[in-house]
């Protein structure tokens, strides 16, 4: 989410609407419910035509509206850590190498059609997601298991091929949603903006032509979970930008302004404070970050990766592009996580063209070094790539392009291998250092990256082994020298996260958890 995604705000997706939105200027939520604006697109086209269907959606947008609509046996607490039962009545592994979980189901599970829920179900909506395995989709996130047993109606033991201990975090997520056979196929992926499920809400997505402009959420009479919910109906308004959903919040027809506002229009909140809206900032997770195919000529060496890492300004780039919302970022996991350590500063320190000329000469580079710098444009802020390549031609080592492109074709094209540097965003899966290192270092990883290195595969291996995760900070820390070394992904900046809302709204510091998933059930007016 891909993410968040694996994430990573991407638009995806195609087909005909479910509802469309009618013409004109709509205010307010209409029928007491709250309205939520976002900028995360969901959207469908003819490679993407599943767009919340969980065996294909790995994007924030998409994970956002499943998170509420459809149930997983663990959720993320109510107050952050390590998941809890939801549409399991417990869950536990019942062997010391966290090989073997076990999971019994509530009583009285239903889906929102009424129909029952068993441990059938769950295990033909895992193996669903598996057999699938669609690329753009999370199915990486449950490739690790080996079968799934069912016991009893209301029983089942999942079978890991090898040692996890973050497998919960993963079954809290929407890659391992609970679906109907009635409403999904084994075998296809189903098109266009439905979803049925057993999660707090059922939902109607409204469009305009292939995108979806909103969703109105309503309370499922059927749920049966762990999740309290504060209102009986929410609608997410899509905006196509943060000056849209900005003037929109401004003028009362939306209540709250989520994902995602711009640095500018943030930074005109913080100096420009509006007496009817209060803006909080929330924990961010976020990553921002270069990714390398190691296999193109231009960025083959190390070396030419690691003069970049020399020269690449940080802290102009969060200060001048981003300001109040970024931070410079020294390692893949953010410094807000646990297992963080601030390894490019320690090795290459603050930018220096000398260092970046010796790294070079030393490996006998020839210079200037010829390279093409893509990005998304319609996704991310092109003042950032063009500060990028500013830095590094600056130098007098580097003769760096910039050239940008279409979302839609991009993130296929990275993961194909067709750039030798391209930037990319990223939104945990889940709150584990794990996963800011596994799925950019992994076989199969999910940029397609030719980059292997045994010693890192054998670290995450044995960081899996450890249910206390703070047991495994030894793995992660080098784990973070290896990639400080080798270079095969360049972290930029973090993120904040800021939520803006008009006054008389409750629960706003919880409408957001660690990892930008919308928890909209906690949400509620001052009247209620």
């Amino acid at each position: 989410m891909n993410r968040k995604t694996l994430v990573l705000p991407a638009v995806v997706g195609l087909l005909a609407p479910v509802l469309v939105a009618c013409g004109g200027t709509e205010s307010g939520g209409g029928g007491g419910a709250m309205v939520v604006g976002t900028t995360d697109q969901i959207a469908a086209d003819a490679t993407g035509p599943a767009p919340l269907d969980p065996a294909f959606a790995y994007d924030t947008g998409s994970w956002n509206v499943l998170r509420q609509t459809l149930q997983t046996l663990m959720h993320a607490p109510r107050g952050g850590g390590e998941p809890v039962p939801d549409a399991a009545q417990s869950c536990e592994f019942t062997d010391n190498a966290s090989q073997s979980y076990r999971c019994k189901l509530r009583d009285g599970l239903k889906f929102s059609d009424g129909t029952a829920i068993t441990a059938e179900d769950v295990k033909f909506s895992v193996e669903r997601i598996l057999g699938i395995n669609d690329s753009n989709g999370a199915a990486a996130l449950l490739a690790n298991i080996d079968t799934v047993e069912v016991k009893s109606e209301s029983e089942l033991v999942f079978h890991l091929k090898t040692p996890d201990a973050t497998f919960p975090f993963k079954l809290s997520t929407p890659a391992a949603a609970i679906v109907s056979k009635k409403k999904y196929e084994g075998k296809k992926l189903r098109n266009g903006f439905e979803v049925d499920g057993s999660g707090p809400y059922t939902m109607k997505a409204h469009t305009k032509g292939d995108a979806v402009t909103k969703v109105v959420f309503t309370r499922n009479k059927s749920y049966t979970g762990d999740i309290e919910l504060h209102n009986d109906k929410i609608e997410l308004r899509v905006f196509p930008d943060s000056g849209a959903m900005t003037r929109a919040l401004e003028k009362g027809e939306i209540d709250i302004a989520t994902r995602e506002m711009s640095a500018a229009h943030i930074k005109d909140m913080l100096d420009n404070p509006n007496k009817d809206v209060q803006l909080t900032e929330l924990p961010g997770l976020s990553i921002q970050y270069l990714a390398f195919n190691t296999d193109h000529p231009s960025v083959k060496d190390k070396a030419v990766r690691q003069a970049m890492a020399t020269l690449i300004d940080r802290g102009q780039i969060a200060g001048q592009v981003y300001s109040a919302t970024a931070e410079p970022l020294y390692s893949l996991i953010p410094a807000s996580v646990g297992a963080h350590k601030n390894v490019f500063y320690n090795k290459y320190g603050d930018p220096s063209i000398k260092r970046a000329r010796k790294l070079l000469g030393e490996a006998n580079i020839d210079t200037p070094v010829k390279l093409t710098l893509h990005y998304a444009g319609d996704r991310y802020n092109a003042k950032e790539y063009e500060l990028i390549r500013d830095q590094l031609n600056r130098s007098g080592l580097f003769q760096a392009d910039l050239k940008g492109h279409d979302w839609k074709q991009y993130l296929r094209a990275g993961q194909n291998g067709d750039y030798a540097v391209y930037g990319l965003g990223w939104v945990p899966d889940f709150p584990d250092p794990d996963n800011y290192i596994a799925p950019f270092l992994e076989k199969d990883n999910f940029l397609g990256s030719p980059y292997r290195n045994t010693d890192a595969d054998k670290l995450i291996r044995d960081s899996r082994r450890k249910a206390d995760r703070t047991s495994a900070g030894e793995e992660f820390a080098q784990l973070q020298e290896i990639i400080a070394e080798d270079v095969p992904i360049l972290p930029i900046w973090q993120g904040k996260q800021y939520v803006a809302s008009r006054k008389g709204v409750n629960g706003v510091e919880r409408l957001l958890n660690g990892s930008s998933d919308l928890q909209l059930w906690e949400l509620s007016d001052s009247d209620s």
